[in-house]
């Protein structure tokens, strides 16, 4: 997977940490009282499965939003920092940059727990010409990269516009296109793999998904809807399921049930580490199965966790020898 490089366009996120220790609590309200300890920033959002494809060894350039502001320039520094190309950020002074301010208390665990979020977002619509920078952004950069990776957050990148601009950018350079659609489904007909968890799916579909058969069938159907050629379904604690044309549908139990810290990003390191490897010339049965590990190993890590090739390596040599569920319906149609 080194050295593979991919456009991940989306919704640019500044998670925000405030960590502190619990000395009292307060006389205000039944809260505790923090004594901060330390404060720091990680990619969020649309950059996090960008700053996962770098951890591996991949590059990744960002297509995105920040506003004119302080938080703004925080977040060009931490991406820039993690070696991620930052060309296609455009700046709208009239929105802020959407920021996620976590409040940890320290305690005697191992890892701080989260009292409180704040998040500033503004989900109001796009002007026509920052929309149109971002689409004239993404027509550019597709010229430099191997495959496109869209994540869909829901705060105003994504729009059509900007869809179809990356779709059809991204077939005439004959490239691969995933994305994590986070529920809106409709405008990413066409994209190769479709990436969605056990809420979203149910949502779109209008019905509740408990056996694996019930996945099978629903991916079969986002197939169907969306003429993709993949589905990757996320099921939380009992894993994922692969439904492909080519490959069939097969489920993979979680890597990691019993140290589960913090459960943030891992669904973006998921199509990180799923895009990455497809890309690098994985079927998508192995693809899956390295973003399962992957996914089991950023649990463990306290916010927007990454994996390195060396994690992930001893993960896969962990588990060698491992005996897979078989495949559930052989090829679909």
């Amino acid at each position: 997977m080194a050295g593979r490089h991919v456009l991940v366009v989306g919704d640019l996120f500044l998670d925000e940490y405030w960590v502190g220790r619990a000395k009292r609590l307060s006389r205000e309200a039944p809260i505790p009282v923090l004594e901060s300890t330390r404060r720091f920033y990680v990619p969020g959002g649309a950059a996090n499965p960008a700053h996962n494809i770098v951890a591996l060894g991949g590059r990744a350039s960002v297509v995105g939003l920040i506003g004119d502001d302080s938080a703004g320039q925080q977040l060009l520094r931490e991406l820039r920092v993690a070696a991620i190309g930052t060309s296609g950020v455009a700046i709208d002074p009239d929105r802020p940059t959407t920021t996620k301010t976590r409040v940890m208390a320290e305690g005697s665990r191992m890892f701080p727990q989260q009292v409180a979020r704040v998040d500033q977002v503004d989900r109001s619509g796009l002007s026509p010409v920052v929309e149109a920078e971002l689409a004239i952004q993404v027509q550019h950069l597709l010229g430099e990269v191997e495959a496109v990776l869209v994540s869909d957050y829901q705060t105003g990148v994504a729009t059509p516009t900007v869809v179809a601009a990356t779709l059809s950018g991204a077939r005439k350079r004959a490239l691969r296109c995933t994305v994590d659609a986070q529920g809106s489904f409709a405008k990413y007909s066409g994209f190769d793999l479709i990436k969605a968890n056990r809420q979203e799916a149910e949502t779109e579909l209008g019905r509740e998904l408990v056996s694996d058969t019930d996945y099978c069938q629903a991916g079969g159907e986002l197939l169907d809807l969306l003429n993709a050629s993949a589905a990757v379904l996320t099921r939380g604690a009992e894993g994922l399921s692969l439904v492909s044309r080519a490959e069939g549908c097969r489920h993979l139990e979680a890597a990691n049930r019993s140290e589960v810290f913090d459960v943030t990003g891992a669904g973006d390191t998921i199509i990180a580490v799923v895009t990455l490897a497809w890309l690098a010339g994985a079927s998508l049965w192995q693809a899956a199965e390295l973003a399962n590990l992957a996914a089991g190993l950023v649990v463990r890590k306290l916010g927007n966790g990454i994996v390195s090739p060396e994690e992930l390596s001893e993960a896969v040599r962990n588990t060698a020898g491992m005996t897979h569920n078989p495949d559930m319906t052989g090829r679909l149609g």
